[in-house]
């Protein structure tokens, strides 16, 4: 996440970006009627009439009770090129190539808005509520301005060097949601105004994306970083980074990625060789979805 978040869950804008690490979803077909997962997480084997739940692949068992599958069975294999445990989407990206992958073996549409959807669908099914940004980041790639209510789905073809860099802590999206919503409670129009400045933060940074102007990008990262700020969601350690971030000649802008309270912050561009914390290079994917035979 770039830019918008918790108020792309009211309404507004979000500007949201790929990552350049892939996921990979195969998909075997089997003959003794069982669903088998493999992943790095471990393997889950259940019967396909009646599958038993697994609270590490809850997203790909959703995807597969939301898709036919032919009778006699199949395996699910998933590798990927990043952590679980670091605020990458991975759920979103796991998710988007499981649904492609059995709708394609299913013989249904893989056109990029039908999987966006039904992948959103089923997200939210597990989550009970979920934007869907990341998920159109998964499917696009790129940059992505986006808003999940009215639907709104604007590609960028914009691929600048991004830096991560992890806090050290990863507090559950879920959680974070609820404490921000509990204070959105208490004081609804300071949050709205709050919302409303992402929204414009996010529309602004893509018209300049767009003019390839990265300088004004930057400055709208940093004031979303100050509205991240104003709703409590940093902490000293992702303090730090963002000073570090700033202080470097080689950013141009740095906030809190995702939820806060933890996980990531990014810069725009790339710091020195004498960054003093582990950095994560990164860039927008080229593509996002890809179907391969």
């Amino acid at each position: 996440m770039l830019l918008g978040e918790h108020a792309v869950l009211h309404g507004r804008r979000a500007l949201v970006a790929s990552v350049n690490q892939r996921l990979t979803v195969t998909v075997t077909p089997r003959t003794d009627h069982q669903l088998e997962i493999r992943s790095a997480l471990g393997t889950h084997c259940t019967p396909l009439d009646q599958p038993e739940a697994h609270p590490k692949f809850r997203f790909i068992l959703a995807a597969a009770a939301a898709t036919p599958i032919a009778s006699g069975g199949l395996t699910i294999e998933v590798s990927s090129e990043f952590s679980d445990q670091i605020g990458f989407g991975s759920s979103a990206a796991v998710t988007v190539a499981t649904v492609a992958a059995l709708r394609r073996q299913a013989g249904l549409d893989t056109d990029p808005r039908e999987v966006f959807l039904a992948a959103r669908a089923i997200i939210r099914s597990v989550q009970g509520r979920g934007s869907g940004a990341d998920v159109a980041a998964s499917v696009y790639g790129g940059i992505v301005l986006y808003r999940a209510d009215p639907l709104e789905l604007d590609p960028l073809p914009v691929h600048p060097p991004l830096t991560a860099v992890y806090s050290g802590s990863k507090l559950p999206t879920p959680e974070v949601i609820r404490i921000v919503e509990e204070r959105r409670a208490q004081e609804p129009e300071r949050f709205a105004r709050l919302y409303d400045t992402m929204d414009h933060c996010s529309g602004e940074a893509a018209e300049a994306a767009r003019r390839g102007d990265w300088k004004a990008v930057g400055q709208q990262l940093d004031i979303g970083q100050d509205v991240m700020e104003a709703m409590e969601l940093s902490n000293a350690a992702l303090d730090a980074i963002i000073r570090a971030l700033r202080a470097d000649p080689g950013i141009q802008g740095a906030k809190i990625s995702g939820s806060g309270l933890g996980d990531c912050a990014i810069g725009l561009g790339r710091p020195a060789a004498d960054f003093p914390f582990p950095i994560m290079p990164v860039e927008p994917a080229a593509t996002g979805l890809r179907l391969d035979t």
